[in-house]
């Protein structure tokens, strides 16, 4: 009885989950506490080495510094890699917003890496079907704000040869909704039990009956028979996800029916959020503008919220602040430079001077405004080039005959 009380009690003190993310009493999430509960490994360096060395090329800025700091079997991607068998990437976005946040770009401009240094194909989900059920949005509004978002990812840089970008409305239907009815309502409904599924996400009777049925749609991308006009045949195929590790729960029951469906189980790599303007309790909210820094924000609007929201870590008189330093732990400018600022010798220094006191807090947030006004100007002037031509050659149903070259 004591046990499972401490078990509660464990449970209540952080929830995270692809529909909430919270600490208790506002604090911080416990990465470590998280890594134990789902059952996925810690990304240690030896894997961050063997990435740059098997592609030959730095590990992005989103490895070297933890980022991305959990897995499920990315190992094994490498070990096939390495004997020459390649895997598809699958990640998305649940286009619930117009406008973008650098917490929503995180994952793409990880992905794209990944694409780029494996050379290997990319399915991208947009789960407008999700959105609708969820948000309380026309299907029309679903399906706007899908090519909308649509245009952003395509600005982070995406090879169109080896990319497909696909919306839920327009494509779950065919080959994908037979694997998907097969596979989980139809001959094999008892693999995937309604009790398993409400233990694994946490559904309660208040929940909307979307949610029950929504994760075999979101689980389908895993399996390469869901595209058969990209890899036909190819069954054997594996697959790696990059996402928040926030989405874990989805793949933790794909993995597993995988094998009892003949099939090998998804690997994930996951990341930490990306924090609030506030401070470090969590994702960015798209509820909240002032939370989060947007890729339509302007370099005005950028520095105000920088210097007006973002928590500092730094000493509340100057005299102190030489006397004490900085507490980097909670100091959000310093984390949005460990995202952002790819020169690691400068992102050290800063941490030296700014934590011995002899950097003030108005220089670090200077820094950091100039950074993230460069990376949204970049971004703006890329997704200003995306035409509604190109949007639709992306999420065009086609074969990618040279996706593994």
């Amino acid at each position: 009885m004591e046990k499972r009380e401490d078990k509660q009690e464990e449970e209540q003190e952080q929830v995270v989950n692809p529909w909430e993310v919270t600490a208790k009493d506002g604090g911080k999430i416990d990465y470590d506490k998280l890594i134990d509960k789902f059952g996925c490994q810690r990304l240690e360096e030896p894997l961050v080495d063997r990435v740059q060395r098997l592609t030959g090329r730095p590990a992005h800025v989103f490895l070297r510094r933890g980022v991305f700091f959990a897995h499920r079997d990315f190992d094994e991607i490498l070990n096939g890699y390495e004997k020459g068998k390649k895997f598809y990437l699958y990640t998305g976005r649940g286009p619930s917003s117009e406008a973008l946040h650098l917490g929503h770009l995180v994952p793409f401009m990880f992905t794209k890496y990944l694409q780029d240094a494996f050379k290997v194909p990319l399915v991208i989900q947009l789960t407008d079907d999700e959105k609708c059920m969820w948000k309380n949005l026309s299907v029309e509004e679903c399906q706007r704000l899908a090519r909308e978002n649509a245009k952003d990812i395509i600005a982070c840089g995406f090879d169109i040869t080896k990319t497909f970008i696909f919306s839920d409305f327009d494509y779950v239907g065919g080959s994908f909704l037979y694997f998907w009815w097969d596979n989980y309502i139809g001959t094999h409904i008892n693999i995937t039990t309604y009790m398993q599924v409400v233990g694994i996400f946490g559904f309660s009777g208040e929940d909307h009956i979307g949610k029950v049925s929504f994760p075999p749609i979101q689980a389908a991308p895993s399996f390469p028979s869901s595209f058969p006009h990209l890899f036909s045949g190819k069954d054997d195929l594996r697959c790696l996800i990059p996402c928040a590790i926030d989405q874990d729960p989805y793949f933790r029951m794909t993995r597993d029916v995988a094998p009892r469906l003949g099939y090998h189980k998804p690997s994930l790599i996951e990341s930490s959020f990306f924090p609030a303007l506030q401070g470090e309790t969590g994702k960015m909210s798209a509820s909240d503008p002032n939370s989060a820094i947007y890729v339509t924000d302007s370099a005005k609007v950028i520095k105000n919220k920088i210097n007006k929201y973002a928590f500092s870590g730094g000493q509340d008189s100057i005299e102190k602040h030489r006397e004490l330093g900085a507490n980097l732990e909670v100091d959000i400018p310093v984390k949005y430079l460990s995202f952002f600022l790819e020169d690691d010798a400068e992102l050290e220094h800063i941490k030296t001077e700014y934590g011995a006191g002899r950097m003030l807090t108005g220089e670090v947030k200077k820094r950091l405004a100039d950074v993230l006004t460069e990376l949204v100007d970049r971004h703006r002037a890329a997704r200003a080039a995306v035409t509604e031509e190109m949007v639709d050659a992306f999420m065009a149903v086609r074969p990618l005959p040279n996706m593994f070259d």
